[in-house]
């Protein structure tokens, strides 16, 4: 009988051309192949390892990556309107969300694209489990975000995928370093520590907390964020950002007080609202205005 993991590391190494040579190594007739386990070497790189280094190699000084505003939130200031990551949130593509940002990592120089083996990417997501090592799955989350949602786009490098990134407004235009110098070119920075802080917030976070803390960084610290408008503001449901919110706080990456204004038209003469805060490593930079806080909501 085959040694399926040995079968499996001699094609790695040797590549599909190969593939007959190996075949007929194992006692295989050419067309007839099984489908390759999963590795089981045990010097063979995890998922957290394979993310650390695709963030080492971007080789960003600021361990940060710039995202444009007009990815959770375009149109003009008296009328939002959702972003790409609304039809992600919709479509339930987390996968195309943690595709999308980590290859944003990744791609730090003009021409913004990188080239990697699919199985580099699918280790990268989690994948690498998967009968076919997960080559399927990132094709087709590579296909997504091309063709649904106009992130990236695709080529060929030899044999290998080399994926481009456009700009952040899915609008598949060529992509630009943004200089914040018109309201379409304002950014926040997601740090790296998303990735390869000891939560490995990537892969723990639920994805409303996901989407929720993109929203938050593109906002000023204490920021008011009424649920009844996020749909219309974001496209996200208000229940998913109530949600996504408190998923935030209970991981100990928001604080959320209630503050109290004056109200004429209230049945009391005030109103209360929610004040939003990110914590280390998230913290934003900027502040805005408070009015007296009542107490803090743990």
């Amino acid at each position: 009988m085959c040694d399926g993991g040995a079968r499996y590391y001699a094609h790695l190494l040797l590549g599909r051309q190969s593939e007959r040579i190996v075949d007929d190594a194992f006692g295989l007739r050419a067309g007839h192949t099984q489908i390759m386990p999963r590795p089981s070497h045990p010097l063979a790189a995890d998922q957290d390892e394979t993310v650390d280094d695709l963030l080492r190699t971007s080789a960003r000084i600021s361990k940060s990556v710039p995202l444009r505003r007009v990815f959770v939130q375009q149109g003009a200031q008296h009328q939002p309107q959702p972003g790409p990551l609304a039809s992600l949130l919709r479509a339930h593509d987390e996968r195309g969300l943690d595709l999308f940002l980590l290859h944003h990592a990744a791609a730090s120089a003009d021409p913004w694209d990188v080239t990697r083996d699919a199985r580099v990417w699918a280790r990268a997501l989690g994948l690498h489990r998967d009968r076919d090592a997960g080559v399927a799955a990132v094709s087709k989350t590579w296909r997504r975000l091309e063709e649904n949602h106009a992130l990236i786009r695709r080529a060929r490098r030899g044999r290998l995928a080399k994926i481009t990134a456009l700009r952040e407004d899915g609008l598949g235009k060529s992509y630009t370093y943004p200089n914040g110098s018109r309201r379409d070119e304002r950014y926040f920075k997601l740090p790296y520590d998303y990735w390869t802080a000891e939560q490995r917030w990537y892969r723990t976070l639920p994805f409303r907390a996901k989407a929720m803390l993109l929203v938050s960084l593109s906002l000023p610290a204490g920021f008011v964020l009424p649920t009844h408008r996020v749909p219309d503001w974001y496209g996200i449901s208000a229940d998913s950002a109530d949600r996504g919110l408190r998923e935030l706080d209970k991981a100990g990456l928001l604080r959320r007080e209630i503050t109290v204004k004056k109200a004429p038209q209230a049945p009391l003469g005030i109103a209360q609202e929610y004040h939003h805060t990110l914590l280390p490593p998230f913290a934003q930079r900027r502040a805005v205005a408070t009015v007296t806080k009542l107490r803090t909501v743990s």
